[in-house]
């Protein structure tokens, strides 16, 4: 007779109140859990599509008390239309060309990793992160990670992206871009290569995070329509009326089955 060991729990914890990064003067907490063991990339499937994120071995998913401004939020690959504006960004990047590398740190990754957050993100803590933390951030992961590379012409690194692949599509984990470069707008060319890489794969979802529409720096992600948000437990169609935050209706917290 074969033994079938025991499946082993899933523990979740609630971290203690920190400043919010993307609204002023609130504060986040987050509920959070490990990614381990021979089921990661199932479990890492199953929480994505609650609206979790990833971070190392971490899954994470903000449980503010009395803010829901987070809102996870997806592209529908089969469905996307490109406006005007995106085809014209996409139109003034049509020389750069992107490659899907290995999750591997590289010493010209952390340098452009370095330029970004010394421009855009000065006073933030990534900003000081050393090549070992950055390395740590490409590397440690339990599930399918690969970096997409974005390069020029003349093969100089522009932007890249570090990158999930879950069973139903690709998380977007974290971009970054060559400063100077901004009309470019390279960090919204490369959610546009994203989706065009997940539909070369079938996949039907490319995966943005937290749609936050109070944060200008988060807002953006609306701009990418037909879009779908994770609203009181179930994913639905972005609509006008969830632009204006007094009229989105509140983010209920879903179970990861």
């Amino acid at each position: 007779m074969s033994y079938k060991s025991p499946r082993r729990p899933q523990f979740f914890y609630t971290t203690a109140p920190l400043p919010c990064p993307y609204v002023a003067g609130r504060t986040e907490r987050k509920v959070v859990t490990e990614i381990v063991g021979p089921e990661a990339e199932t479990l890492h499937d199953r929480l994505s599509r609650a609206g979790f994120r990833r971070s190392h071995n971490i899954a994470y998913a903000p449980v503010c008390p009395s803010c829901q401004a987070c809102i996870p939020i997806r592209i529908p690959v089969a469905t996307f239309q490109a406006d005007r504006t995106l085809r014209r960004i996409a139109q003034a990047n049509a020389r750069i060309e992107g490659f899907e590398v290995p999750a591997r740190a590289t010493a010209e990754q952390y340098q452009l990793f370095q330029r970004y957050q010394q421009a855009r993100h000065g006073a933030g803590d990534m900003a000081t992160m050393s090549f070992y933390d950055y390395r740590a951030m490409v590397e440690d992961t339990p599930i399918e990670t690969f970096v997409i590379e974005l390069r020029d012409p003349d093969d100089r690194m522009v932007a890249a992206c570090l990158t999930d692949r879950l069973g139903d599509g690709l998380s977007a984990v974290y971009s970054y871009f060559a400063p100077g470069l901004e009309r470019r707008s390279l960090g919204t060319f490369t959610i546009l290569w994203l989706i065009e890489r997940a539909r070369a794969l079938g996949l039907p979802h490319v995966y943005l995070g937290y749609w936050v529409p109070e944060s200008r720096k988060m807002a953006y992600k609306a701009r990418f329509r037909p879009a779908e948000i994770l609203m009181g437990g179930a994913w639905r169609m972005l609509t006008d009326a969830d632009q204006s935050p007094a009229l989105a209706p509140s983010l209920v917290p879903v179970s990861a089955d």
